[in-house]
């Protein structure tokens, strides 16, 4: 069992799907990973991942399910 372009496929999907899912006030806030932290000094390195997840949840809204709904046709139609 080798891996291969697949593979690195779903793992790709899977983490974006992940960072897409995170909820600042209810997830990234309770570990001080919110907007209003980050607001003293937007040059941090907390500020630049978190304006990374913002980035992914905005731009790749409508991709991921296009991508997670021709994911699940194929898984489906080809096992």
């Amino acid at each position: 069992m080798g891996l291969s372009l697949g593979d690195l496929y779903i793992a790709f999907l899977l983490f974006l799907n992940a960072i897409a899912i995170l909820h600042e006030e209810r997830f990234l806030a309770k570990y001080g990973w919110s907007t209003n932290d980050v607001t003293m000094n937007p040059n941090t390195t907390k500020a630049k991942i978190l304006n990374i997840v913002r980035a992914v949840r905005l731009v790749m809204m409508w991709p991921l399910i296009g991508l997670n709904s021709i994911t699940i046709v194929f898984k489906l139609l080809l096992g």
